[in-house]
């Protein structure tokens, strides 16, 4: 699924994404930051659920743009509305607060030994290709992949490619990669713009595990009525099968990690 949260930081719209699919009880979530939008990737058999906890959220569907919409400051949060869609009731208990849910995350994490990990060599680009259109070059398009295939070539240690048939490919991009793809200037995104990755290695939880990507990115980009950090941090996030990433800026580094580490020793004692 598609959601579009113009008016929103990174960081915000992850949360107002995953804190009502949580707190439904929604696992097995995958969630994909792109340079243009954000994508919830759930169980078929949870889209009637999904779409219900999104709907009471106040997200829309617009077919103009094939993707949820919330109007962001302009909505109504305590409306709720009907779905055609089957809604299934999640499995009792649940977290009833984002409080409750965002400790519960972070305490889970903890019993299973999953510390954050930074690789101090790895530095990000948020970026994308040129959509070829009326005023575009198929040279563009052949370029990046040219430049795809020579990073695929030399075992990148992180590349991520999102492609969808609406938008132009999205792609997080090693900055030692970056040379593949001059001088063609192929890429969308700025370039000096860097983002660190911080991993979880998330394959001890349990399947039916929820709420990780939302109490992680509740911890750092804070609460929608309170955050927990003096100021709050605007993240990305990555779900792959294996890791989570979260994503912060070079100068947020330092917070986001004494943050995650300040919870898992509390949640310790």
């Amino acid at each position: 699924m598609s959601v579009e949260g113009e008016g929103l930081e990174a960081g915000k719209r992850v949360l107002e994404l995953t804190n009502p699919l949580a707190l439904a009880g929604i696992s097995s979530i995958f969630f994909i930051t792109t340079y243009f939008s954000d994508y919830i990737i759930v169980p078929a058999k949870c889209k009637g659920q999904v779409v219900r906890a999104l709907e009471d959220r106040g997200f829309q569907f617009e077919k103009g743009a094939e993707a949820y919409v919330n109007p962001a400051a302009r909505h109504d949060r305590n409306r709720s509305s009907t779905s055609s869609f089957g809604y299934i009731s999640p499995s009792p208990p649940q977290p009833t607060t984002i409080d409750e849910l965002q400790t519960r995350t972070l305490a889970l994490l903890e019993r299973h030994g999953i510390l954050p990990k930074v690789d101090d060599e790895i530095r990000l680009l948020q970026c994308a290709g040129r959509r070829n259109d009326s005023d575009g070059s198929p040279a563009d398009e052949m370029a990046l992949q040219v430049g795809l295939t020579k990073c695929f070539l030399y075992q990148p240690h992180f590349l991520s490619l999102t492609l969808t048939e609406s938008e132009a490919a999205s792609l997080l991009l090693d900055r030692r990669l970056i040379p593949n793809f001059e001088p063609n200037n192929v890429l969308l995104g700025n370039k000096e713009d860097f983002l660190v990755p911080i991993m979880l290695d998330l394959q001890p939880l349990p399947l039916d595990a929820t709420g990780i990507v939302c109490g992680v990115a509740g911890k750092l980009a804070g609460s929608l009525t309170d955050s927990p950090l003096s100021t709050a941090i605007d993240i990305s996030y990555l779900s792959t099968a294996r890791t989570g990433t979260v994503m912060v800026k070079e100068n947020d580094l330092d917070q986001a990690m004494d943050a995650l580490r300040t919870e898992a020793r509390s949640d310790a004692k």
